[in-house]
């Protein structure tokens, strides 16, 4: 009942302004397809247990796969931003 009072005392109070809502910016594509394309080969390969490590341990995290093939792209020349320090 507590939850209706306060509805209704919501409803009957002070007009609040409207929000702006800022424009949305257009945003450039930070990876390049090609290196989308890379990351898609490291994830299959890892769900079919194919995916090794550095050290040649089996990959079983997907963001380990997905670290995999965006420095593979990098390593190709693709366009992918540097990796975070």
């Amino acid at each position: 009942m507590a939850t209706k009072k306060a509805a209704t005392k919501k409803a009957s109070g002070k007009k609040v302004a409207a929000k702006k809502i800022p424009a949305k910016k257009t945003s450039t594509r930070t990876y390049s397809p090609a290196a989308g394309e890379s990351v898609e080969r490291e994830m299959k390969a890892m769900k079919q247990g194919k995916l090794k490590s550095g050290s040649g341990a089996k990959v079983t995290n997907p963001k380990q796969a997905i670290a995999i093939g965006l420095s593979e792209a990098r390593k190709a020349g693709k366009k992918v931003p540097p990796p975070k320090k």
